[in-house]
């Protein structure tokens, strides 16, 4: 399994060889990282829950779908590289975070937001 730091590596040499660094800016790959979650979300559009379970079961949206996540994950895991944040300790900090928000004697089984407990 690639780690983190390799998938980093692999992506900035991607980038690199095409000359696409230039493009790579917080700005352009935050707004990149909402399109292609926006494209994700367009695959399930419409459906009700169950229609949208049975998606991964249908194997040509399940492609769909997998690599709508990658190139959420590229622009996510470039956005990370270009602003060195390391996205497993961002990861770590933030659900450290929201366990002090949602204490699970308040929280648990209900979807109420932390400033309505």
């Amino acid at each position: 399994m690639q780690s983190i730091e390799n998938l980093q590596a692999k992506l900035r040499q991607f980038s690199t060889d095409r000359d696409w660094e230039k493009f790579h800016t917080p700005k352009n790959l935050a707004v990149a990282l909402s399109v292609e979650s926006s494209e994700l979300l367009e695959i399930y559009q419409w459906l009700n829950d169950e229609e949208a379970k049975a998606i991964m079961l249908d194997e040509k949206k399940r492609i769909s779908v997998q690599e709508e996540v990658a190139d959420i994950l590229i622009y996510l895991l470039r956005f990370c590289d270009v602003n060195k944040i390391d996205p497993l300790q961002a990861i770590e900090d933030k659900v450290s975070k929201n366990a002090k928000k949602y204490p699970i004697e308040k929280s648990r089984g209900i979807a109420t937001k932390y400033t309505e407990l």
